[in-house]
């Protein structure tokens, strides 16, 4: 694995010759590790099915779950889906930006069916990351890029996470320093006769449905065939067991705290790991996936989560959370 740091001032990435060699490797199907604003994304030629089965094998992914494919435009999506009024909208207002919209394939979009699980749907998103685009643009191709974990587990926010999880599966990884938003992406259905939420992320469903003027039906769980990544009942999970919505402490739990006044018992936490100490919903996002982690005790360990609120992000907070402490097989 290579490693490449990407800084702030760093401009003209295409003009580099380790950009180069990275879009080589993706064409030829190699797996490269690269940054979003949400988290960092496994990615992989998403029309090249043997590159697509090696993100699954290399995340011990289900098969059967989808992966999202990304562009560099609106007007490359457009090759790849129909978008009609509904997508157009959301398009136009959100894209570049933590949106995926799962719409239905064009018969003519090279996308593989592995990528999108056999569906006749596929989900697309243009991203904010410039990096994640340049690739995009330059290898002419779209990238399948789940979350940079192994499934089921934590999502990654920062390069150390990616190396620490799949670090043996990588051709490079581009580190740019910790995501910005830090839960994954809002995936939004337009396939139906109503708009649906399938997951929540990285953009609030107010912000959506202000720009709709409609309400998102909010999809369930699915662990059979589901639509869109996320949807599995047991997800983003640490070793730890998690209890949420802790109004107290017993001795030894870790606590995830959100806000200054905390519960009975945190003096005898094994761990305090804060979520935001001024209530914050965006920082306590782009933090969550970090505080898992730093949290984490281990298999016989135990979590308790203050409780968050459930408007804007704590929708997805909380649909993080709830997933992680799901019962596990």
């Amino acid at each position: 694995m290579k490693l490449w740091r990407l800084h702030p001032s760093d401009t003209q990435l295409e003009d580099t010759q380790i950009f180069q060699d990275i879009c080589d490797a993706l064409s030829d199907g190699k797996l490269v590790a690269i940054p979003t604003e949400t988290v960092y994304g496994l990615a992989a030629d998403a029309t090249n099915g043997k590159a697509c089965a090696g993100i699954y094998e290399a995340k011990g992914r289900p098969s059967f779950n989808p992966l999202i494919s990304h562009i560099d435009s609106l007007e490359a999506a457009q090759t790849h889906a129909f978008f009609y009024d509904r997508a157009l909208k959301l398009a136009e207002a959100f894209w570049p930006g933590p949106l995926t919209l799962v719409l239905p394939k064009r018969p003519t979009s090279p996308v593989s069916d592995l990528a999108v699980a056999g569906l006749e749907t596929i989900a697309l998103r243009v991203p904010r990351s410039e990096v994640m685009r340049a690739l995009c643009k330059h290898t002419g191709r779209p990238l399948a890029a789940p979350s940079a974990n192994l499934s089921g587990r934590i999502s990654g926010t920062t390069a150390e996470d990616v190396i620490n999880d799949l670090k043996d599966h990588l051709s490079y990884l581009i580190d740019s320093g910790a995501t910005s938003v830090g839960v994954e992406s809002t995936i939004v259905s337009l396939v139906g006769d109503r708009p649906t939420l399938l997951r929540p992320g990285g953009l609030a469903r107010e912000d959506i449905e202000a720009v709709l003027g409609e309400t998102l039906v909010r999809a369930g769980t699915d662990d059979s065939a589901p639509m869109a990544p996320g949807m599995l009942t047991s997800h983003y999970a640490p070793n730890s067991h998690i209890r949420l919505n802790a109004e107290d402490v017993a001795e030894g739990e870790a606590l995830i705290t959100f806000g200054a006044n905390l519960p009975k018992g945190s003096d005898k936490a094994a761990k305090l790991v804060p979520l935001s100490d001024s209530e914050d919903l965006t920082e306590a996002a782009a933090r969550l996936f970090t505080a898992l982690r730093q949290a984490d005790l281990g298999e016989n360990g135990k979590i308790a989560v203050m409780p968050i609120p459930h408007h804007g992000l704590g929708e997805a907070i909380n649909d993080r959370l709830a997933r992680a402490a799901a019962p596990r097989d």
